[in-house]
């Protein structure tokens, strides 16, 4: 099983915060790279996959696309949401699969043509549509995106835990490759989600406070 490394980018910054509570987000300045500023903390860590969340073009306040594509170089697949509205806001680079999340994406995914679909899921429910997040993942069966990440925005930072049930039954709805974001506390977690099928998962949290070693991310995969 593939696992990615996250890093949320907000005023040429790596930040970090819980939830999903963007006001509160802070730049980075614990864990395991001794700076915030992107291409060092890249460079620091080393991780085989990215996956890289621009908070400020999601929120339509600036971008990070120069820093991204330089550090997309570095690894060897970069995820990165940066907030499509539409496919004109795919970004081309090295390395690169565009993310489209329901949260900006629009009502009508199925006008993408390729990268991958994040279902974006806060108490439950798929953001904004507030559907159930095994029938978007259905819905995503018809729709031309490569591989689905099923993010729980609810549990990002919060080392929260894995809802095995939940991860099988979500599996059970998507024959293609299909990713798992937010709450991961353990390697135990990553365990559960990898017998439940999943093909990757992104981490941080777990990461920067040494639960996780270091040496899966820079090999990007933990067997």
């Amino acid at each position: 099983m593939k696992l990615f490394l996250a890093m949320d980018l907000r005023q040429n910054l790596v930040v970090h915060g819980k939830s999903g509570q963007r006001a509160t987000y802070k730049p980075l300045d614990w864990g395991l790279s001794l700076t915030a500023e992107p291409l060092g903390f890249i460079t620091s860590i080393k991780p085989r996959f990215l996956y890289v969340a621009d908070l400020d073009r999601i929120e339509g306040t600036g971008s990070h696309d120069a820093i991204i594509r330089l550090c997309a170089e570095k690894v060897s697949c970069c995820f990165v949401d940066r907030g499509c509205h539409s496919p004109d806001d795919f970004l081309d680079g090295e390395h690169i699969v565009n993310i489209v999340g329901t949260e900006t994406g629009g009502s009508n995914l199925s006008r993408y043509h390729g990268g991958v679909l994040s279902i974006d899921v806060r108490d439950g429910r798929v953001i904004p549509c507030g559907r159930a997040p095994v029938d978007v993942l259905a819905s995503a069966q018809h729709w031309d995106f490569n591989g689905s990440v099923l993010l729980n925005v609810s549990a990002v930072g919060t080392e929260r835990g894995i809802d095995r049930q939940l991860l099988e039954k979500m599996r059970s709805a998507y024959d293609r490759q299909l990713f798992y974001g937010g709450g991961v506390a353990t390697m135990g977690d990553l365990e559960i989600i990898s017998q439940s099928g999943f093909d990757g998962a992104i981490i941080s949290t777990a990461l920067h406070r040494g639960v996780i070693p270091i040496e899966w991310i820079r090999r990007g995969s933990c067997c």
